[in-house]
């Protein structure tokens, strides 16, 4: 385990690397070198292949407030669109394993734009979620006006960007923002729990999977299809692909080599 007090990176439970925003006192605001810290163990995560899957965490009482307001202060329009959390935010949405975000309390601005880059939300009963920018004379700006309308729809999305209004976990969760409610006690160790069955799938199926997820949010209907048949394809030449076959024949546990 390393820990810069800022940030906890828990690499002690196999294929599976538990990363904790560690700032209580100021609500996991997501200061710039945190944001590039985080990416960087990503990429980090992402290079290393006994990797398979990452959670992603604030803790027991808040995942993340967003931005750190200290750093908007003096911010004009030319730094801003100069801005390295561009890069950084980036480089996070482009994670290419399963990321799973563990989430109680509060999940605000940046931080439900986080949340809404993982590719599942596990979040206890206690967490609420909004993007308060506007009540800032702000948007918010590290892609949720994108990612929150494709997954809540227009109308949510317009209400929680418009009037600033937060959602308590049900609301989230009925409208597609949370992938499971979970008493908040145990939203860690669920998350850890799925990021682990997820980890003992094919790495290459596991990849090409969630990129073509991802791609029906982005593609036409008919690119992705194409994109889909492409990367079916490309995993039936793979030896976990014959594995996976034969462990099912043989009715045994399949050994994925990601090859």
């Amino acid at each position: 385990m390393t820990n810069d007090d800022d940030f906890i990176v828990d690499r002690a439970r196999g294929a599976v690397w538990l990363l904790t925003l560690n700032r209580p006192a100021a609500r996991n605001a997501l200061t710039t070198p945190l944001l590039a810290r985080l990416a960087a163990t990503l990429d980090a995560a992402e290079a290393d292949e006994a990797v398979r899957a990452v959670v992603l965490t604030g803790g027991a009482d808040c995942f993340a407030a967003g931005a750190d307001i200290g750093e908007l202060v003096d911010k004009d329009e030319a730094a801003a669109t100069a801005d390295p959390r561009v890069a950084h935010w980036a480089a996070i949405r482009g994670f290419a394993k399963p990321l799973v975000a563990a989430v109680n309390g509060w999940c605000g601005g940046g931080g439900n734009e986080l949340a809404m880059a993982c590719d599942i939300v596990i979040a206890g009963d206690n967490a609420s979620f909004g993007q308060p920018e506007i009540n800032l004379a702000l948007l918010l700006g590290a892609g949720g006006t994108q990612l929150l309308p494709r997954l809540v729809g227009r109308p949510l999305a317009m209400k929680m960007v418009l009037a600033g209004a937060p959602i308590r976990a049900t609301e989230a969760l009925a409208a597609g923002l949370v992938t499971e409610l979970v008493p908040a006690a145990e939203t860690i160790t669920r998350a850890l729990e799925l990021a682990a069955i997820i980890s003992e799938k094919s790495p290459l199926a596991l990849r090409l999977a969630k990129a073509a997820v991802r791609a029906a949010y982005e593609l036409p209907l008919a690119e992705g299809l194409v994109l889909e048949r492409r990367s079916f394809a490309q995993l039936c030449g793979t030896a976990d692909k014959k594995e996976g076959v034969a462990a099912f024949l043989e009715k045994r546990k399949p050994r994925f080599v990601g090859r």
